[in-house]
């Protein structure tokens, strides 16, 4: 211990009469070896070093532990004593240390992730597929839902990693930004929309009912901030793949991230509409509770989200 340390440490507490758990296990290498270099070698520093240690126990405890002679190193009657206390502390750090282990391993055992709809359909699989190479053992179960249902899950401890799509963060949690996103207007091709020759109006856009996600999705979050208010939707549904399909049956327009139409556009189920005054971008966020950043399994999720 420094003589900083020493001074910054009330002299009322344990850690300033007690030996550190680095003092102990020198000792206890004396006794078994009956060499200090022995000793110094097995924990893993230099002799003077070892030296050094021990004086500083002395000084701290306020009596001589080892006897130093060239034949070698043995304990005083004070140092058999010691020592036997020290091992009965370095057991119990062990058993400290066996059983924080258990936690981390019980933790490491399972992660369970929140996402909104998209993020959960479209980019997920590709990122738990590579997570579970890394963490073969650790289960994943994925909750997926809208970005308020995602934050509820976070916030009552259902959920170690939660993944959003709206424009703002949820109160109460911490986010990162991990991938950025377009919203595009898509229509079956017998749709009006699909013939058109000029680009929609925003305010176009705004005054007609809309096949739209519920309440709470951060599609319709970004969608309503960005056009200011929206008509009453056409039909209003509970997921990115059912708005999807009532577009493609012809149902009547709807406004989706371009990563859940790419083979629909490919294939001419659905088509683009071009859109004019309005920016339907948006970031996508990784959250998790304000002052609890991912650890373990959820930390690996979130490393692989910027890969």
């Amino acid at each position: 211990m420094s003589n900083a340390e020493e001074r910054a440490t009330p002299p009322g507490s344990l850690s300033h009469r007690v030996p550190d758990l680095g003092a102990l296990e020198l000792l206890l290498a004396v006794a078994r070896l009956g060499s200090l270099g022995g000793a110094a070698r097995e924990v893993g520093i230099t002799q003077p070093a070892a030296s050094s240690r021990i004086r500083s126990m002395e000084r701290q405890l306020g009596v001589a532990l080892v006897d130093r002679s060239p034949r070698g190193s043995r304990l005083t009657d004070a140092g058999a004593l010691v020592t036997d206390w020290a091992r009965r502390i370095v057991e119990a750090a062990e058993a400290f240390d066996a059983g924080a282990q258990a936690l981390r391993d019980r933790r490491d055992s399972r992660l369970r992730v929140a996402a909104s709809m998209t993020i959960a359909e479209y980019l997920l699989p590709g990122w738990l597929l590579a997570l579970r190479a890394g963490r073969p053992d650790t289960a994943v179960s994925l909750l997926a839902g809208n970005s308020a249902a995602v934050a509820e899950r976070l916030l009552s401890g259902e959920a170690d990693l939660g993944f959003v799509e709206g424009v703002s963060v949820p109160a109460g949690l911490d986010s990162t930004v991990i991938a950025h996103d377009r919203l595009i207007v898509v229509t079956a091709p017998g749709h009006a929309w699909a013939r058109r020759r000029r680009p929609l109006e925003a305010s176009e856009l705004a005054a007609t009912p809309l096949i739209l996600r519920e309440k709470g999705s951060g599609t319709r979050q970004v969608l309503d901030a960005a056009l200011g208010g929206l008509a009453r939707p056409l039909i209003e549904l509970s997921s990115t793949t059912a708005v999807k399909a009532a577009a493609v049956s012809g149902a009547g327009p709807a406004v989706l991230s371009e990563l859940a139409v790419g083979e629909e556009l490919a294939m001419r189920r659905l088509v683009s509409v071009p859109v004019e005054g309005v920016a339907l971008a948006r970031d996508l966020r990784a959250v998790w509770p304000t002052g609890h950043r991912p650890v373990g399994p959820a930390r690996d999720l979130l490393s692989l989200t910027r890969g």
